[in-house]
């Protein structure tokens, strides 16, 4: 429903033929997709601690989905050197304790979300949902004095400690505090930083600057820096010196000295601009009031989109583009027909989760032993005889299905007996078994003509005719 626009949830299975969708109606009944949306949960609420516990979770409702995903997203995948983290909104209109107002982002109601993604391809490594700002935050080795916006930062990132990755960050998490413990843990860290930051150096905000200069200062390992365009732009970095690089500047004869912080932080702090970008034309945006099914859509959605990172890197060919890659997966998901199990491999499930009562096979005439041939040993190609079998298994049905099926074709008669195979024998023929027969013979029964068999046939045999075939289900 994120690329087949709809003004409404019904219209994909509306019957007139400007609307008309028929991949919707063929796959699921209107009604039965009403009916698993509406009845859609992912958590027993009924064991959702009280709001004046202090282990209540506000995302109790879609906690186990969004902890599966989170495992999912960090166990198959390894990012590049470069990450970023940023926030990302999720649009949503009604009542909700911990809604968001972002006037800077396109939907400007919804559910935050922090994102740490690769600067590269975007794919979505981590995340982490707001929650309300009296929500518990408390990551593992976060020093207090960093602050909230720091400790998001330092939960998001505390994984890939210690394995030199380059964080890029916005003003909104940068500060000197971050950059210096997170340099003790070999991660370096970049991002613009308000001046009104603790810890900034006040001397680079005083005065006027000229287009295209700049100015640094450094203590130990954190450089600040402020660079003047259009307006005055401040940064903090532990990964840069005060070197400059030439930029071409459209106008301009001669390119422009920036500071190689400037222009690598440009290249690098999209991530999750660049995820956001690659999702938004195909996000299913319904109006709900249950907005954990919102956000559920929108964690597959970003599952879908990582799907496809790891499918560009692992592709030899040129790779689909991302529309593509999502209609193969759903005419993966909904146009293969799965495979229809037979009969027989019913009946072996059957056979096989059903109660059983084993025992031996009985005697014989010519054997005390008996072994019948192992069914499970058999369809594996491997010969084995088992002395035990089960004589509560229900194989009537099946039997009568064959008898009906063959008398139908061969217009004979047939006369059933217990232990014979199911063979159409001819009008004149009778089966009996060997101990109502004088003659020797070295099996259990024996098939001879009607005119030489004096005997009457028992009450237990069966006798099917080709008329009788028609009630036999």
């Amino acid at each position: 429903m994120g690329i087949v626009k709809k003004p409404s949830i019904r219209s994909y299975w509306h019957k007139n033929p400007i609307l008309a969708t028929p991949l919707f109606p063929r796959v699921m009944k209107r009604e039965r997709y009403e009916n698993l949306m509406r009845f859609l949960h992912f958590n027993d609420n009924a064991l959702c601690p009280p709001r004046n516990d202090p282990m209540h979770d506000r995302l109790y409702t879609i906690r186990p989905l969004i902890s599966l995903m989170s495992a999912k997203f960090t166990d198959n995948y390894v990012p590049d050197q470069n990450i970023s983290v940023d926030e990302s909104l999720m649009k949503f209109k009604g009542r909700l304790l911990f809604k968001q107002y972002i006037p800077s982002k396109r939907s400007r109601y919804g559910v935050k979300c922090y994102k740490l993604c690769e600067s590269t391809t975007g794919y979505t490594w981590a995340f982490r949902i707001y929650e309300g700002k009296d929500s518990h935050l408390n990551p593992p080795g976060c020093p207090d004095y960093i602050g909230t916006s720091g400790k998001i930062g330092w939960d998001l990132v505390y994984p890939l400690f210690n394995k030199g990755y380059h964080l890029w960050v916005d003003n909104y998490y940068t500060s000197i505090d971050l950059f210096k413990n997170l340099y003790c843990f070999e991660t370096l860290a970049c991002g613009t930083v308000r001046k009104n930051r603790r810890g900034f150096p006040q001397i680079l905000t005083a005065g006027k600057k000229s287009r295209g200069s700049s100015s640094s200062l450094r203590q130990e390992e954190v450089l600040a820096l402020r660079f003047t365009d259009k307006k005055d732009v401040y940064m903090l970095s532990t990964v840069h010196d005060e070197s400059t690089v030439p930029v071409p500047v459209r106008g301009r004869t001669e390119p422009l000295e920036k500071s190689k912080c400037i222009v690598d932080y440009s290249k690098f702090m999209g991530g999750v601009d660049l995820a956001d970008q690659c999702i938004q034309p195909y996000l299913v945006n319904r109006k709900t009031r249950a907005w954990y099914k919102k956000i559920a859509i929108y964690l597959t959605e970003i599952a879908i989109f990582n799907a496809y990172v790891l499918y560009k890197q692992a592709a030899v060919e040129k790779p689909y583009p991302f529309l593509e890659f999502m209609l193969e997966i759903i005419s993966q998901l909904i146009l293969t027909p799965t495979p229809v199990t037979s009969a027989l491999e019913s009946g072996d499930l059957q056979r096989l989760s059903g109660r059983h009562f084993p025992s031996r096979v009985p005697p014989t005439r010519c054997k005390k032993s008996p072994q019948k041939k192992c069914r499970v040993c058999r369809k594996k190609g491997i010969r084995k005889d088992s002395s035990y079998y089960c004589p509560t298994w229900p194989l009537h049905n099946r039997v009568l299905q064959n008898l009906s099926y063959r008398a139908k074709l061969l217009n004979s008669p047939f006369l059933l007996c217990p232990d014979y195979p199911l063979l159409p024998v001819p009008t004149h023929w009778l089966v009996i078994p060997t101990t109502l027969c004088l003659l020797p013979v070295p099996t259990h029964w024996l098939v001879i003509p009607t005119t030489l068999c004096l005997l009457p046939v028992p009450t237990h045999w069966l006798v099917i005719t080709t008329t009788l075939t028609s009630g036999i289900p």
